[in-house]
């Protein structure tokens, strides 16, 4: 008799998993017929029943075969049009010296958000800084299946959270810099107002559409080189020479954008790298005024001893 549901795919298939780890989860049940489904490491596309027998681990390969329209699940000698076909009919039938009792049991794991995400697929899972969620599989380094307190599941980027401690209450998270237009920060509404040693008043970067606060996965797609305006101050290391000085209302050409969050880019003639949350990229401009701004910036910084 079923003591689990074959169509809850989250609670028995575990993703990307070394043979080792998987031996390791089930050898710590004790009951026969625990399994999990892993993805198979020699054939991509392909997967494994791992099942706990009596004194060991057996690791049975699935094919995953298209044929023409159709696309079945091979075991043995024995097709199914789904996992979770072939599941059903191994708890009535006898693999090598069990059927199939249950899924193994996974270790919770919970994260919470660094940053805002709201995603930009429908696989995606928005958060809001703060939000606590429940890892389902880790996919890839970068990019993991997560539930949240509504029941909801989709892909969450690593960067974007930490590991929840529940023995702690007090979880210190990154605050979210404040934000506004291009140049409405008080700094430019000063600067605009005085006037450069040529006589001429110097005008503060051009108000445009901006990005808010939120972190989104297209920006890591945006394409490069664009323009970012810093919206938080950041003084680097004295020992890191690569890191770039940070003035609220700069204008920096950002050049490349890692996963890791450390992107890089060009900002008063000096190259290196920044963290991604002090920035936000600037859209619907043109790209010469971003130019322009920049070097009005960087002059009127020299002027006014910045």
């Amino acid at each position: 008799m079923e003591t689990f549901d074959v169509n809850d795919e989250n609670s028995w298939y575990f993703g990307p998993m070394s043979r080792q780890d998987a031996t390791e989860i089930l050898m710590n049940e004790r009951e026969r017929g625990v399994f999990l489904v892993r993805d198979s490491k020699t054939i991509t596309g392909d997967y494994v029943l791992c099942v706990r027998e009596d004194t060991k681990v057996s690791n049975y390969i699935i094919n995953k075969i298209h044929n023409h329209d159709m696309t079945l699940y091979r075991i043995g000698d024995q097709s199914f049009d789904s996992l979770p076909d072939l599941l059903t009919f191994y708890t009535l039938h006898y693999l090598d010296t069990t059927p199939l009792r249950r899924p193994a049991a996974k270790k919770m794991e919970r994260v919470i958000g660094k940053f805002d995400f709201d995603g930009s697929d429908q696989d995606d899972l928005p958060f809001r800084r703060g939000e606590i969620l429940t890892i389902v599989r880790k996919d890839e380094d970068q990019w993991w299946t997560a539930k949240n307190a509504l029941g909801q599941i989709g892909q969450i980027p690593v960067p974007y959270v930490q590991k929840y401690d529940d023995s702690n209450e007090d979880h210190h998270v990154m605050e979210r810099p404040s934000s506004g237009n291009c140049g409405a920060s008080a700094n430019n509404i000063m600067r605009q107002q005085r006037v450069a040693s040529g006589g001429e008043p110097v005008p503060s970067p051009p108000a445009c559409h901006q990005l808010s606060n939120t972190l989104k996965k297209s920006d890591l797609n945006r394409k490069l080189p664009a323009y970012a305006r810093v919206k938080q101050a950041r003084v680097p290391n004295a020992y890191d020479k690569t890191a770039l000085k940070l003035e609220v209302g700069d204008i920096i050409k950002v050049t490349k954008t890692n996963i890791n969050g450390q992107w890089e880019g060009e900002l008063k003639g000096k190259k290196g790298h920044f963290p991604f949350t002090h920035v936000e990229f600037i859209d619907d401009c043109d790209p010469k005024d971003n130019v322009q701004a920049a070097d009005e910036h960087t002059h009127t910084n020299n002027d006014w001893g910045e």
